[in-house]
């Protein structure tokens, strides 16, 4: 697989560089090679259009006491089952649960080397025979024009968790070396939800930490504010915008971003730094136009983009994305077109990983001479 950074797109004119196929992470750090861990990758980190190169086991000295990382508890699904249309073989990649119990699904084909290629959804009425005896029929297509992702509903009425449970696997791309278990796809702040809903692709920027990463960050005063955002399918073959997911701000964590963040003649208490992009797509959906951050649940069809920019967010750690992808539009609201180019101009210099289990990035504001909380957290 060829890769191309910095395509043109949006029409934004962006030169091109090409990334080797050899970039895609195909296993998880930790079966690289004996006595690795999951956070045995490599961490890159901008700020401004400085980039350095770290170890992702160095981010307790990169961040400060009072800096609070916005961190995404949803768990990851065995969204993947197998099913027939006829005679025919198809994998459903179930998406989003709809408040009417209604799933958003994408049907693919099987490719024979366990992965899958793109396939049309529909038409209206095509009915898939899932593993267990549960049937799906596809109703509408999700929004009007799409035909890869359907709004479908399963009949017995409530099965899709247990489905799941009992039949699904990981949703798998085709950069990946082979199948691997659901653990592998959670991170260390995944929580299950009650009503089994999760996320149809695991929030990848989270995957590096441990629990004792987690612990010695806590330790030196970083914080945690949790929030939840279930991710959708992203088709491989396709860079759409977003779809609207479902989220969640706490009110608790509501209150600590805001206190970080100061306002109202009281200082900034540290750097409000998102893990991931779905952590970025929560809590800007949650800000105001006025910056506070309010305790909402719901649907979320916010795109960050540089036009509307970032509220809340001075920071955010993340995968390496595709060139066409709209991820790429928010790492440039939160650090700037330059520090986004740059950056991945260093990427692809020091051969970092592309992918879910690849290596990370941090994007810090640049340093100011006289900001405040200027001192590292060095040890």
């Amino acid at each position: 697989m060829t890769l191309t950074v910095g395509a043109a797109r949006h029409g934004s004119g962006r030169g091109r560089r090409e990334v080797p196929g050899e970039l895609s992470a195909r296993v998880p750090a930790e079966q690289r090679g004996p006595g690795r861990g999951r956070d045995d990758v490599r961490l890159l980190v901008s700020r401004g259009t400085e980039a350095a190169h770290h170890a992702f086991r160095e981010l307790p000295g990169l961040l400060r006491a009072g800096d609070l990382l916005v961190v995404n508890t949803s768990p990851t699904l065995a969204a993947a089952v197998d099913g027939r249309i006829g005679s025919t073989r198809v994998v459903v990649h179930f998406s989003t649960r709809g408040d009417d119990g209604r799933w958003a699904v994408e049907l693919r084909d099987p490719d024979g080397r366990g992965t899958t290629r793109a396939r049309a959804g529909g038409p209206a009425g095509t009915e898939v025979r899932l593993a267990g005896g549960a049937r799906l029929t596809a109703q509408e297509p999700l929004s009007p024009g799409s035909g890869r992702l359907w709004w479908a509903r399963v009949s017995p009425a409530g099965a899709v968790p247990g489905l799941l449970r009992e039949h699904g696997r990981p949703i798998r791309y085709s950069y990946t070396e082979r199948d691997q278990p659901l653990s592998v796809y959670q991170t260390v702040f995944a929580l299950p939800s009650p009503d089994g809903s999760g996320s149809a692709e695991m929030p990848s920027a989270a995957r590096p930490f441990t629990a004792g990463l987690v612990a010695e960050l806590a330790g030196r005063g970083v914080l945690f504010a949790p929030v939840i955002l279930h991710t959708g399918v992203a088709s491989a073959e396709v860079h759409e915008p977003p779809y609207p997911e479902r989220f969640v701000v706490p009110r608790a964590s509501a209150r600590l971003i805001n206190d970080v963040r100061g306002g109202a003649g009281r200082p900034a208490a540290g750097r409000v730094i998102a893990v991931g992009t779905t952590a970025v797509r929560a809590v800007e959906s949650a800000a105001g136009a006025d910056g506070v951050v309010r305790a909402r649940a719901g649907w979320t069809d916010l795109v960050v983009t540089p036009a509307r920019g970032v509220r809340v967010v001075d920071g955010l750690l993340t995968g390496l994305h595709e060139p066409e992808a709209s991820h790429l539009l928010m790492l440039e609201a939160v650090a700037g077109r330059a520090a986004v180019d740059r950056g991945y101009e260093a990427a692809l210099d020091g051969r970092y990983l592309w992918h879910e289990f690849g290596d990370v990035h941090l994007l810090l504001p640049e340093e100011r001479a006289d900001a405040e909380h200027c001192s590292g957290n060095q040890q």
